[in-house]
């Protein structure tokens, strides 16, 4: 009986080992972006022998879309999570604040990856589908609580000032996102706007007491 690496004797023996090659793979993307992403340089860094690759993934392109997927996804039930949580206007307004504050994308690796995703899906309209059902799933989330076209335009938001932050060598004061946020709510969306007149005003009548 062969146990040799890679088959499916083997496989017994390291059940983790392809959850740790797409792992692998989206360190190495952190890295070396999607240019640098080779079955080699996956391999070491899984440390798993290079023959075993194609036992688990046809080829490149597979492994690439599974990992980035899986990348999307967890960043999706991040964003999900947060918007959930919210239960009023204002407690939506901090969420979409606090997602782009960092609360979402939690260090440079995880936006770097996200920037791969989408110079990717440009590139190549296979990986497209990625980026279509993250912003699916963004804008849903963001639809608990704003109205369709305010959500589409709250999460371009995110994603741009996002973007800006992480490129940004002196990154400006967080007061900066709020006010952009507040703005763009009480502009996009009367309802809103209204809603968070109204929370400061009894707030301020609170304290005035």
């Amino acid at each position: 009986m062969t146990t040799e690496t890679g088959t499916r004797y083997g496989r017994r023996n390291d059940p983790d080992r392809r959850d740790r090659i797409v792992a692998a793979c989206l360190d190495v993307i952190a890295e070396s972006g999607i240019a640098g992403a080779s079955h080699r340089r996956i391999a070491e860094a899984a440390k798993v022998p290079l023959g075993s690759m194609t036992y688990y993934f046809a080829g490149i392109d597979e492994l690439l879309h599974e990992a980035l997927t899986c990348f999307a996804s967890e960043i999706s039930e991040r964003f999900e999570q947060r918007m959930t949580s919210a239960t009023d206007a204002e407690s939506a307004r901090e969420s979409v604040i606090e997602i782009i504050l960092g609360d979402v994308f939690r260090s440079t690796r995880e936006l770097v990856i996200s920037h791969e995703i989408y110079t990717l899906a440009a590139r190549d309209p296979g990986y497209r589908v990625i980026t279509t059902e993250w912003m699916k799933r963004s804008r849903t989330a963001l639809e608990r609580h704003f109205d369709p076209e305010t959500a589409r335009i709250v999460d371009a938001l995110i994603e741009g000032l996002s973007i800006h932050r992480s490129l940004d060598d002196h990154p400006r004061d967080a007061t900066e996102v709020v006010r952009a946020v507040t703005r763009v709510l009480t502009s996009a969306q009367p309802t809103v706007a209204a809603s968070l007149v109204n929370t400061r005003t009894r707030s301020d009548d609170k304290e005035g007491r």
